[in-house]
C-alpha cells in the first residue's frame, strides 16, 4: 500500500469512527474544552427523601464522550456532565487531561446508583470501572457525593431514565 493509499484509507477509518479519538490519531490532538454542551435537568433523591438539583451537559456522542470535562479547570456545585451510552453497558472512565477532581456515579437504566468513585484524581489514568452494566455515568465536582450524602441505592431522575421503568 503507497503513502496516498495508506492516508486515505486512515482518514476513512478516523471518519467512520466518528470520533476525537479518530482525530486525535490523524494528528489532531485534544487540547483545550470543548464548548458547554446542551443541558438538561436532573435531580437525585436520596434515601432519606432529600431532592439535589443539578444542571448537567450532556454528553451524547462518542466525541463528546471523549473529550468530557477534559481541561475545564472547575465544575459547578450544581452542574455536571452525564454520559448517556443509549444502551446498558460496562463504563470505563479515566481522568486524562482532566484537571478537575471529579465524583463519578455510575447509573442503572432504571435510575439506581449502581456504583459511585469519589474525589478521582487529576490527570490519572487509572481506569475507573462501573462494576457492571450501566446506561450512563454523571461526572460531579469532587466531594458532591460525600456533601449531599449520596449513596449507591439513591435514585436519579432525568429524562433519559424515564423510558426505562
Amino acid at each position: 500500500m503507497n503513502r496516498r493509499h495508506f492516508l486515505l484509507f486512515a482518514a476513512g477509518a478516523a471518519l467512520v469512527q466518528g470520533t476525537a479519538s479518530g482525530l486525535a490519531q490523524m494528528g489532531k490532538p485534544i487540547t483545550q474544552p470543548q464548548k458547554p454542551l446542551p443541558t438538561e435537568k436532573l435531580v437525585i433523591i436520596t434515601k432519606d427523601g432529600k431532592r439535589h438539583d443539578f444542571n448537567v451537559e450532556m454528553a451524547l456522542t462518542p466525541a463528546q464522550q471523549e473529550i468530557g470535562l477534559m481541561y475545564r479547570p472547575t465544575v459547578a456545585p450544581d452542574g455536571g456532565m452525564l454520559f448517556d451510552w443509549g444502551v446498558s453497558r460496562e463504563s470505563e472512565m479515566w481522568m486524562k487531561n482532566t484537571i478537575a477532581s471529579l465524583d463519578m456515579v455510575f447509573i442503572n437504566s432504571d435510575g439506581t446508583i449502581r456504583s459511585i468513585i469519589e474525589n478521582a484524581v487529576p490527570q490519572s489514568l487509572a481506569v475507573l470501572d462501573s462494576h457492571g452494566p450501566v446506561r450512563a455515568t454523571l461526572e460531579l465536582a469532587a466531594g458532591t457525593a460525600a456533601r449531599l450524602g449520596i449513596l449507591v441505592g439513591d435514585h436519579v431522575e432525568a429524562p433519559i431514565f424515564a423510558k426505562a421503568g
